[in-house]
């Protein structure tokens, strides 16, 4: 099970901080992804970063998001800096079995999602 929170009303050039904590034993063996969905648009990737904690971001976010991960926490973060209108969206976390994949059809299990939204 994963259980995203974090999300909220921020302006632009704000920051947020999002946090996906996995139950299970299993979380260090994880290759852990945030994607993100707005309104009438398909679910969109925005970073990963593998069970080793090598991370790989979008474009959209270089520069400013990190992604990071606390093993002993069993919890994946979005440091989210420099908020921008577009940054709007419903952010999932989510797990796969498989490194550095970007698609969301590689992602075996998804917590339920957290609102993020950029005022401009």
């Amino acid at each position: 099970q994963l259980q995203a929170s974090g999300g909220g009303l921020v302006q632009a050039g704000g920051s947020l901080r999002l946090s996906c904590v996995v139950s299970g034993p299993t979380f260090s063996s994880l290759n852990m992804g945030w994607f993100r969905q707005a309104p009438g648009k398909e679910r969109e990737f925005v970073a990963t970063i593998s069970w080793s904690d090598s991370p790989y971001y979008a474009d959209s976010g270089k520069g400013r998001f990190t992604i990071s991960r606390d093993n002993a926490k069993n919890t994946v973060y979005l440091q989210m800096n420099s908020l921008k209108y577009e940054d709007t969206a419903v952010y999932y976390c989510a797990a796969s079995l498989r490194e550095g994949v970007k698609a969301h059809e590689e992602y075996d299990y998804w917590g339920q999602g957290t609102q993020v939204t950029v005022s401009s």
